[in-house]
């Protein structure tokens, strides 16, 4: 059920950013580093949205697999002692 409720959630505010993005036709300029781009704000709440999302991810990931390699550990102590 939990699942479903984050799914829900996520899929919500993607809808909203969407929606709010696509409202938006103005063009807005972006200066990198390195680069100066020109998008309209759809694209831009577009670009953002994807990016936090697969940070987002990327962090949970992360997070399990240490999580996970703390429990492999422990195991591995106690088994020796």
């Amino acid at each position: 059920m939990r699942i479903y409720l984050t799914l829900f959630l996520v899929l919500s505010l993607l809808a909203i950013a969407f929606i709010f993005g696509s409202q938006n036709e103005q063009l807005i300029s972006l200066n990198y580093l390195i680069a100066k781009v020109e998008l309209s704000v759809a694209a831009a709440v577009s670009l953002f949205t994807i990016i936090g999302f697969f940070l987002g991810l990327l962090a949970t990931l992360l997070w399990r697999f240490v999580r996970i390699s703390k429990k492999t550990l422990a195991k591995k102590r106690s088994t020796e002692t």
